[in-house]
């Protein structure tokens, strides 16, 4: 195939590979920040009644009639890389893992594992012995093997979103998928109806299918909802290409072009075309067991009834700013709004005539909006909330990772060290303007906030195209409000080992 016949295969055009090349050249330059977000500066700490009085909005919203919803959920990615301290030691030959690493407590702690019943199935059926007995008998690689190659749970191959992490406290399991499910049920259903779309990858679709028919009639009943699940993948369109490390264009044996996923970013366009006034955004293993779900469900709330309270004084500005003729008094006191709500600042505002305020303020407000969830850092900070400039000369609030910050500025390594929190990725968003009509959220991608990344391919080196992050640069040019809460709703399983964190234990 040559490259036109292959670049139109993929929906992508020469001008966005030219853009692509060049990027690579100058790579992506550092944003210009004013703070790292902190409570009273940029995140809002909301009192006892001020959360109640938001989840009274959100369920005042639900119960309006008019009210879409949707949950969109990436559960793209495999999880091997939960599993990588287990392929190590199975690739090492040992019998058993050394005391105190990471396998050494897994096989201590392993009838803790909500999977335990299928993997002592598989043991029986590979082995003839249950887990106890191999690990009573020293041969605990047989029993690691088990949970990850493709003859036994062939954990290390599937989605995250299908493994099964927890007890479901009446005798059965869950998936992520199903606790994601759950939790829309009592967070986000519009009288009895639930909206869910999962993003998951071209060769996992049919399992996402099959586990969806297998669980949903038994879910429906118990949550007494009727579930709208959608299924997208990541479109072939936003792949990048790939580089060698001298710039040019990567091609495999065949001496084709190779592309890329571009990253979550790419995910932009798939919530673009989700036909909703508001949406969740969580990440699939950010979820815990009924038992213990309450802080996350009261949290949701919060973060919706924040919103639809932005939205609400944000449509009623619009209207206004639409009409014409708003006072000069009434323009100085939506700047006063955007800049305490918004956390919306330009230093030029004050100088500007009537009509250009009514023109910025019209500019600003009418945009997607979101509201995230921030949790006080407890660890080694890393990225998260911040100000950031845009081009326009205004600061506004932005999630930011440590690539896009300059580690040669002093006072933004200190911004980033000192930062108070950290984005646990728990987002809901309102993606329609004030009549009714969706966004085209593509257009408010900062395209100048991607990153480029180092991999190799068959052995070859070569630098990737990371596209801006769905919840970064792809978010840039939103209103953004960032609110804390409790880190009790931040519950994510990045190892295996964090099945074994009370969170995961019903």
């Amino acid at each position: 195939m040559n490259d036109k016949e292959l670049l139109a295969s993929k929906g992508v055009t020469e001008e966005q590979v030219q853009k692509q090349l060049k990027q690579f050249e100058t790579g992506f330059p550092y944003l210009k920040l004013e703070a790292s977000a902190t409570i009273g500066k940029g995140i809002k700490q909301l009192t006892p009644a001020q959360e109640d009085e938001a989840i009274d909005a959100w369920k005042s919203y639900l119960a309006s009639g008019g009210a879409q919803v949707t949950k969109f959920v990436p559960a793209s990615g495999a999880a091997s890389r939960m599993f990588k301290a287990l392929f190590s030691f199975v690739e090492s030959g040992d019998k058993m893992p050394k005391e105190g690493s990471d396998v050494d407590k897994l096989l201590k702690d392993i009838n803790k594992c909500a999977f335990i019943g299928q993997l002592n199935e598989v043991t029986k059926k590979l082995y003839g012995k249950d887990v106890d007995t191999l690990v009573a008998e020293g041969d605990g690689h047989d029993v690691i093997n088990a949970i990850i190659a493709p003859e036994g749970l062939n954990y290390g191959n599937l989605p995250k979103g299908l493994l099964t992490f927890h007890r479901d406290g009446q005798g059965g399991t869950r998936t992520p998928l199903e606790e994601q499910l759950v939790e829309g049920a009592q967070s986000a259903a519009t009288g009895k109806d639930v909206r869910l779309h999962f993003t998951v990858s071209p060769n996992h679709r049919k399992l996402f299918e099959q586990k969806l028919a297998e669980v949903l009639p038994a879910l429906e009943e118990k949550m007494g909802v009727k579930y709208h699940i959608s299924l997208s993948e990541q479109k072939s369109s936003t792949d990048t290409i790939a580089v060698d490390l001298q710039g040019n264009p990567f091609r495999d044996e065949n001496g084709n072009l190779v592309f890329r996923p571009g990253g979550h970013g790419a995910l932009i366009s798939n919530l673009s075309d989700i036909d909703s006034d508001v949406v969740f955004i969580k990440n699939i293993d950010n979820v815990v067991p009924d038992s213990l779900r309450e802080s996350t469900i009261r949290y949701k709330q919060v973060l919706g009834g924040v919103l639809v309270q932005a939205q609400h004084q944000i449509d009623e500005y619009v209207k206004l700013l639409e009409q014409g003729n708003v006072s000069e008094e009434e323009l100085h006191k939506m700047l006063a709004w955007a800049e305490d709500a918004l956390t919306l600042h330009n230093a030029k505002a004050k100088d500007m005539d009537a009509k250009e305020l009514a023109a910025y303020l019209l500019g600003k407000f009418n945009r997607p909006v979101r509201v995230c969830g921030m949790v006080r850092n407890e660890g080694e900070p890393g990225g998260g909330p911040f100000l950031a400039y845009s081009k326009d000369g205004s600061y506004a609030p932005q999630i930011l990772e440590s690539h896009q910050i300059d580690p040669k500025n002093a006072e933004y390594s200190q911004m980033l060290k000192s930062a108070t929190h950290f984005n646990p990725v728990d987002l809901v968003c309102y993606i329609k303007d004030v009549n009714g009509k969706p966004f085209d959220l593509p257009k408010y991608v900062d395209p100048e906030t991607g990153f480029i990344s180092q991999k190799s391919l068959h052995g070859k080196e070569l630098k990737a195209f990371e596209l801006p992050g769905l919840w970064n640069g792809a978010m840039s040019d939103w209103n953004t409000i960032f609110v804390e809460v409790p880190a009790s709703t931040f519950n994510p399983v990045k190892t295996v080992n964090d099945l074994l964190r009370p969170a995961h234990q019903a």
